[in-house]
């Protein structure tokens, strides 16, 4: 695992107190999470993920007989954390390869449930219009956690903007940037500073989550955007392994991926954020 800034620190101290607050006000879940019955305690991010648990909460759980209980997180590292240490039963807000790379370097054992929805991380600027139209020796903000800045690095290559090292992927850094005409300084930050990034750098790479917690709107707002096809990148329902044919997550696996909930995002998010479910 590469370097980790100090800033994190800050960060999942600040998760760490969403878990406490956010469980003394839901209450714990039963499995791994303790507690009765059929209640299922999910960790998320508040946008989408939040959202669209909280819809199920609302609208279609208590059909299914299952009593969900969410708890919010503004950090990556802590919900993955609380999940392995049996705080949560579930989580929602990552997907696969970030949850790959987060059990090799943090020695845990979650595993994917179902593929959700890919929200599609973009390019945002406050005065430029394409991303190829960067000035030289503009300064691009990135996440600085081990995946999605590859993922970002990625994106910029995808329209030329640098060029990467053969078979560097996901796991790119900024030393594997092997062209980059316009001099562009690239600027790894923690993934919830980027949006507050835009006031000092030309343009910032932000997870779509983020993005719209800011109210940014990725379809309209990004300068270049994911596309969609052949996207490894689809948030997951995650569990401690051995847990992934709980009765509970199976039924929240279900609505998860149900018509409703096809229907509740793209209602909602209008294509800034797209189901997995096909049409």
């Amino acid at each position: 695992m590469r370097r980790h800034v100090p800033r994190r620190h800050v960060t999942v101290a600040v998760g760490a107190l969403a878990l406490t607050l956010g469980l003394s006000a839901c209450g714990s879940g039963s499995g791994s999470g303790g507690g009765d019955g059929d209640t299922l305690t999910v960790g998320a991010t508040p946008t989408p993920a939040g959202e669209v648990l909280t819809y199920i909460k609302q609208n279609l759980a208590k059909k299914k007989g299952l009593d969900l209980q969410i708890t919010e997180f503004t950090d990556y590292v802590t919900p993955n954390t609380a999940l392995q240490e049996g705080s949560l039963d579930a989580n929602l807000y990552q997907h696969a390869p970030y949850l790959e790379d987060f059990n090799k370097s943090k020695k845990t054992e979650l595993t994917p449930v179902t593929e959700v929805y890919l929200p599609p991380m973009g390019v945002y600027a406050k005065k430029t219009k394409d991303v190829t139209e960067l000035p030289a020796g503009a300064t691009i903000a990135v996440p600085n956690d081990t995946t999605n800045e590859g993922r970002a690095l990625e994106l910029l290559a995808s329209k030329g903007v640098i060029g990467l090292k053969k078979g560097a992927g996901a796991n790119a850094t900024p030393e594997d940037i092997t062209s980059n005409p316009k001099k562009l300084t690239v600027k790894p930050l923690e993934p919830a500073q980027l949006p507050r990034s835009l006031e000092d750098v030309e343009a910032a790479v932000i997870n779509n989550n983020y993005a719209l917690d800011a109210g940014l709107s990725p379809k309209k707002d990004a300068i270049l955007l994911e596309s969609p096809k052949d996207n490894p990148y689809n948030n997951v329902l995650a569990v401690k392994k051995g847990d992934e044919d709980d009765p509970r997550v199976r039924k929240l696996a279900e609505l998860l991926t149900s018509p409703e909930v096809k229907q509740f995002i793209e209602d909602k998010y209008k294509g800034s954020v797209l189901p997995v479910v096909a049409s």
